[in-house]
């Protein structure tokens, strides 16, 4: 985009009225959003690639899990509840962790890109404020791609249900009992929490870094994002022989003990999830990551007002 093309862009929106105080700051961040999506398809794109693979896979092992489940007469109950469950916890293993690579390759390229191909110059001239245009970016890896995660979950782990109930009923078996034996409403609200509150929320620290050194970077974010916390870690294992650091990052992207906890109570009953969500949000360590999140979007909005293209 050039210069030219952008210094005659901003006396035709200022022409028409348009300003960015005329317009509500939670449409521009909406607008924001939904220029994102549009031009980082791999957001949803990736998700769907995988669960797609993973049903074409899971129909062909289908009547083989189910009619060994119907041989193995001497599983008891919590055995059979397991077997029948393993398939779709590996489904939301594999989109899971699509879904946080992709959220950390968006998060580190999200500000160096539009500088580096130089597209900055023309968001710069609408009247979107830097503090928009980057808690837009921030609402990607934090809230959208967990949710947009959860449905395209929630889509597989359907169809796999429609893929097994047909299985039986060619076989002649009993489709209610499958049914009844697999608790696939707590299961998804099992999902929603895990990864809204653990991949979303929990981890926004990380994601925040990740949007400050990408707003920063002049060259090569992704060794800037990674170098200097591994120089922290290695510097305090030589100093002190501890490894505190490391474990703080290992607790960001694990979930903490919270987060284990709604783990632990995937299989349970909507009350487990519940409660352990509820610790959760009044977990200390909910509250200082946002607080340290907070404060990288801060320099990340500083730096995207005065840095220009790289």
């Amino acid at each position: 985009m050039s210069t030219q093309s952008n210094a005659m862009s901003e006396p035709s929106l200022r022409s028409r009225g348009i300003s960015a105080a005329t317009i509500p700051a939670a449409r521009l961040i909406y607008w924001s959003i939904r220029r994102e999506l549009c031009e980082n398809r791999a957001i949803y794109i990736a998700p769907v690639a995988v669960a797609c693979v993973f049903l074409f896979g899971f129909s062909i092992s289908a009547v083989v899990i189910l009619a060994g489940l119907h041989a193995a007469v001497w599983l008891d109950p919590a055995q059979k509840l397991e077997t029948l469950h393993q398939p779709y916890e590996y489904a939301e293993i594999a989109i899971m962790a699509t879904a946080l690579i992709v959220g950390l390759f968006y998060s580190v390229d999200a500000l160096y890109g539009e500088r580096r191909d130089r597209s900055i110059l023309f968001w710069k001239s609408l009247p979107v404020s830097d503090l928009s245009t980057v808690l837009a970016k921030a609402s990607i890896p934090i809230v959208i791609l967990p949710l947009l995660t959860v449905a395209i979950t929630v889509i597989t782990e359907w169809m796999m249900l429609v893929i097994s109930s047909a299985t039986l009923l060619i076989r002649g078996q009993a489709v209610w009992t499958f049914w009844s034996r697999l608790p696939i409403l707590s299961m998804w609200f099992g999902v929603l929490f895990h990864f809204l509150c653990v991949h979303g929320l929990w981890q926004a620290p990380i994601y925040g870094w990740l949007l400050m050194v990408s707003a920063w970077a002049r060259r090569a974010p992704i060794l800037w994002a990674v170098l200097p916390p591994m120089a922290i870690g290695f510097a305090e294992k030589a100093a002190f022989n501890t490894t505190h650091f490391g474990e703080l990052i290992g607790n960001r992207f694990s979930g903490g003990p919270e987060g284990s906890a709604i783990m632990e109570h995937h299989m349970a009953m909507a009350s487990g999830p519940m409660l352990s969500s509820a610790h959760f949000f009044i977990s200390g360590g909910l509250w200082i990551g946002f607080a340290v999140t907070a404060a990288f979007l801060i320099v990340a909005v500083r730096l995207r007002r005065y840095r220009g293209p790289n």
